[in-house]
């Protein structure tokens, strides 16, 4: 009995892997080479698509020019909401890429057929589907709010900003600390899996008309996942920007005039 409860306490489990994955070795390292294949073909669009809309750019901009114009208004629009109009600049190159490689991740794994091109071993779908992609994403979002508040108050000043409004919040700040990436990860992660999913089996079951109005409706949502997680990196960045004691210090003469 003893040793059957062993053998469970100490089995191997993390050596369980579900689907199969296309590896490659580098070094020591075994990595995902499915996802770097797909990612590499969504920063080529990326690029190919900046070079064409400003290899001869108009003053009245016309064609791809003008839908690349848009584009960016539309990026500029979305961080200068939530960073304000004196910080949106500093970090609209960050959040812009989070959007668009995002975004054109999760589009070309709906309008893309990468199950035809076969592999030996696993097969090609979005990047944003592997755990791995969107854990990276989220780790360097926490990376910019930290280095955002770090280089705007200092390392005491920013740590400081955990005992506001009182020394109680400290150990919620910190689980925030934890919670942030595994939200914007996972959320992001789930919602492009279970998309492809669905679209998948319906594929199988009814290859003609019923996955038509589903794949639009995961165009949509796709999109709206870039939108959220672009989002909520943005707003992270600006609440590590904040300035607390001003705020405070506001909010008291503020409470002395009302007096």
């Amino acid at each position: 009995m003893l040793d059957m409860l062993n053998g469970l306490l100490f089995s191997p489990l993390a050596s369980l892997e579900v689907g199969e994955h296309l590896y490659w070795e580098v070094g020591n390292l075994k990595i995902h080479g499915q996802v770097f294949i797909t990612s590499w073909v969504v920063m080529g669009l990326l690029i190919g698509a900046s070079l064409l809309g400003t290899r001869n750019a108009q003053r009245v901009p016309q064609g791809w020019q003008n839908f690349m114009e848009y584009v960016l208004d539309f990026v500029r629009t979305l961080t200068r909401d939530q960073l304000g109009e004196k910080e949106y600049r500093a970090w609209l190159p960050f959040v812009g890429t989070l959007f668009l490689f995002i975004f054109t991740c999760n589009w070309t794994g709906i309008l893309v057929p990468w199950k035809l091109i076969e592999l030996p071993a696993g097969e090609l779908a979005a990047s944003t589907n592997d755990i791995n992609t969107t854990a990276a994403l989220a780790l360097l979002t926490s990376l910019a709010y930290f280095y955002a508040g770090f280089s705007r108050k200092g390392l005491l000043g920013y740590f400081k900003g955990y005992l506001y409004p009182s020394p109680i919040m400290l150990p919620f700040k910190i689980i925030e600390d934890f919670t942030k990436p595994l939200s914007l990860s996972f959320r992001l992660f789930g919602n492009i899996l279970a998309d492809e999913l669905v679209v998948g089996v319906l594929v199988l079951l009814v290859p003609v008309l019923l996955p038509l109005p589903l794949m639009v409706l995961g165009l949509f949502l796709s999109g709206i996942q870039a939108l959220i997680f672009a989002t909520l990196a943005s707003t992270y960045i600006a609440e590590a920007l904040e300035d607390h004691e001003h705020e405070a210090g506001h909010e008291e003469e503020h409470g002395t005039e009302m007096a």
